[in-house]
């Protein structure tokens, strides 16, 4: 995926996209956004820069695909494809399978229908021309891993892209993230990547237990997202650099950085951070600066 182009993303299927980043070997960086916000900068959306400071992958948070509102986009009545042809990159979005049981840590907070892990949603992001889904929870959401492992199901039916799945903190219900049973439930009813907590974020997190998880996952045909999802995506420079090497060493292989800094993303020099951490300045500066023209045949 280090070498693809945007016209490499544009004709990929799902095998191809899993495929270039296991090749990839643990330099793949996912930035996530709230395209809902306006960006600080003007005529510009957050999915842009954050292309621009060398994310790989573009996650939209806290979206509702039934009424989708990106800042700064341009009017469209096909708002994702016009979003994944600005940024030259996959473009997916977070639903959240919220369990009512009621057995959440504290009270939690009610979302719009549209950012639900539900039938209804998998197939209106077929529509829209989501590359993957992220089945997840946002902080008090009350999201439980048992119901992650049944939303996995029906969006394995329904949804043609690739799926990811995970917490990266509680999300409102105590539960164990680093659970192999659960994890392997996860795998069995179709998900292609999981999703953990990186070292040094969710409190209690060891890069022994990121290690070993990953292994076991890998071991099973699939990858393994390492996630800055606590607020800490806008801590120091040192900070994202540690936690970058460490997910590096426990073997992930995607790195994602959250939305929390500068208007619903990331502040942008710790993309950016990440990036040379892990990938070092080559691969950080191409994925910076190759043109989305460049692969196309040109009319001469």
């Amino acid at each position: 995926m280090l070498a693809w182009d945007a016209v490499d993303f544009e004709n990929m299927n799902n095998e191809d996209f899993l495929q270039a980043i296991r090749a990839s070997e643990g330099r793949i960086i996912l930035s996530e956004v709230n395209g809902g916000v306006d960006p600080t900068p003007f005529n510009v959306t957050n999915a842009e820069i954050a292309r621009a400071f060398s994310a790989d992958l573009i996650l939209l948070n806290k979206c509702d695909v039934q009424n989708i509102q990106i800042g700064a986009l341009p009017d469209t009545d096909d708002p994702i494809r016009l979003l994944k042809r600005l940024t030259g990159r996959p473009v997916g979005v977070n639903l959240e399978p919220i369990d009512t049981s009621g057995r959440t840590t504290h009270q939690v907070d009610e979302i719009a229908e549209g950012r639900k892990a539900t039938l209804e949603n998998y197939r209106r992001c077929n529509e829209l021309g989501f590359d993957f889904l992220l089945l997840t929870g946002n902080p008090f959401s009350g999201v439980s891993n048992r119901m992650i492992a049944e939303a996995i199901k029906l969006a394995r039916q329904e949804f043609k892209g690739v799926l990811m799945a995970g917490k990266m903190h509680d999300a409102g219900f105590d539960d164990e993230i680093f659970d192999y049973p659960i994890v392997d439930d996860f795998i069995d009813n179709g998900a292609d990547i999981i999703l953990f907590p990186s070292p040094g974020t969710k409190p209690g997190v060891s890069l022994e237990d990121l290690r070993l998880m990953t292994r076991h996952v890998q071991r099973r045909g699939k990858l393994v997202v390492g996630a800055i999802g606590t607020s800490q995506e806008a801590s120091s420079k040192e900070t994202i650099r540690q936690i970058g090497l460490w997910n590096k060493i426990a073997g992930v292989d995607i790195h994602h950085i959250g939305a929390t800094g500068y208007a619903g993303m990331a502040p942008y020099e710790n993309i950016y951070e990440l990036s040379l951490a892990t990938r070092g300045l080559r691969h950080t500066v191409r994925m910076m600066s190759v043109s989305n023209d460049r692969g196309r045949e040109t009319n001469k």
